[in-house]
């Protein structure tokens, strides 16, 4: 019997920390991610989730043959997602929204909903973890498409957990804001003028001031959460409030 992990963007920041925490905690690990790392204990799934078609029709494939094997646990992390161009609405190309909203919104809840479909006849530990951010609730001047996508998933989570409520089967499902992490994201947020965001010094200067969270802290944390049922079926926790 297997306890699974898939997770969308495993190959960097929070999502590789995940991904390594899990595979070595006993966990059998797919990454899905348009980068790979060349893992000894992960499995590697190059995709580019920005591509909706192409994202789909792998992640049902990789249900299907997941499906046929004993599975003790099965738990899908949305963690993928990116910031976008940072400017107010009207210097933000439709492009450029289009693309965030997919990979930020539209993945998580197509996969979800396949994840939920696929396995309504396992019967099994089933949960979904996704990865929101303190934007979901607080609006950014420059980040309308970035707090949008954040608060959508938010809802996201609550409505499954309701429609999973009196289901045979049901998956529970769980979000995450993990405060500010040291990651690549964190990098374009520091580098961006401050005309098009004028909250930026603040996080210049949670880096200077060594506030930042490691991706490794925040991954023991959500792992910690998680294997100890302390997570409540249907909220989006912070980790700054636990």
């Amino acid at each position: 019997m297997s306890k699974i992990l898939i997770i969308t963007g495993g190959s960097k920041g929070i999502g590789k920390a995940l991904a390594n925490h899990y595979s070595n905690n006993g966990y059998e690990v797919y990454s899905l991610s348009r980068t790979t790392n060349n893992s000894e204990i992960i499995n590697e799934i190059k995709v580019d989730l920005s591509n909706l078609n192409d994202s789909v029709l792998l992640f049902e494939n990789l249900i299907q043959k997941l499906k046929s094997t004993p599975i003790e646990s099965i738990t899908l992390i949305n963690n993928a997602g990116r910031l976008g161009q940072i400017a107010n609405l009207e210097h933000i190309s439709p492009e450029d929204i289009h693309k965030s909203i997919v990979l930020n919104t539209t993945i998580p809840l197509s996969f979800s909903s396949i994840f939920i479909k696929e396995l309504s006849s396992i019967n099994c530990l089933k949960q979904i973890i996704t990865i929101s951010s303190g934007a979901a609730k607080k609006a950014y001047t420059g980040w309308s498409v970035y707090c949008s996508s954040k608060a959508a998933i938010d809802m996201m989570t609550a409505t499954i957990a309701q429609e999973q409520e009196y289901v045979d089967n049901p998956t529970k499902a769980f979000g995450i804001r993990p405060g500010v992490v040291d990651t690549n994201m964190q990098s374009q947020i520091r580098t961006t003028n401050s005309s098009d965001f004028r909250n930026v010094q603040r996080f210049i200067d949670l880096k200077e001031n060594k506030e930042l969270y490691t991706p490794e802290y925040v991954a023991s944390k959500i792992f910690e959460l998680d294997t100890k049922g302390s997570l409540k079926n249907g909220l989006t926790v912070d980790l700054r409030d636990l």
